[in-house]
């Protein structure tokens, strides 16, 4: 049990990082995309090294779309994986600390009513 919660942590932590990869990579995609927008606003076509600016804003934009959707894809899967046992394994462990919690509570309890009766 304690290994399947970590390896959900491990998931999860993955998925985090994944985020923060695709977060920053987007960033990155909608800076080059904000310098190409302002070149496309030129009336003339500016070629450099006998490249078309027009040529690199659609290779970008088609990188966009396959990065999406991998990540996409990793994150259904690894969705789809942590969604079956393990829901219900966290479910009984969040039963367990119910009790836990209860069984807190009635020692604190009993505790403040020794503590008045003194």
């Amino acid at each position: 049990m304690d290994e399947n919660t970590k390896q959900l942590q491990n998931a999860v932590n993955d998925i985090k990082m994944l985020f923060d990869s695709f977060g920053a990579t987007l960033e990155n995609i909608e800076k080059r995309l904000a310098r190409l927008e302002k070149m496309d606003s030129i009336e003339h076509r500016v070629a450099v090294n006998q490249i078309d600016l027009s040529d690199i804003k659609e290779s970008l934009l088609r990188i966009e779309e396959r990065q999406t959707d991998e990540i996409l894809k990793t994150v259904k899967e690894i969705k789809d994986t942590a969604a079956g046992a393990s829901r219900e394994e966290i479910r009984h462990i969040n039963r367990r600390l119910d009790s836990h919690l209860v069984k807190l509570a009635k020692a604190e309890e009993d505790l403040i009513i020794l503590k008045n009766t003194r």
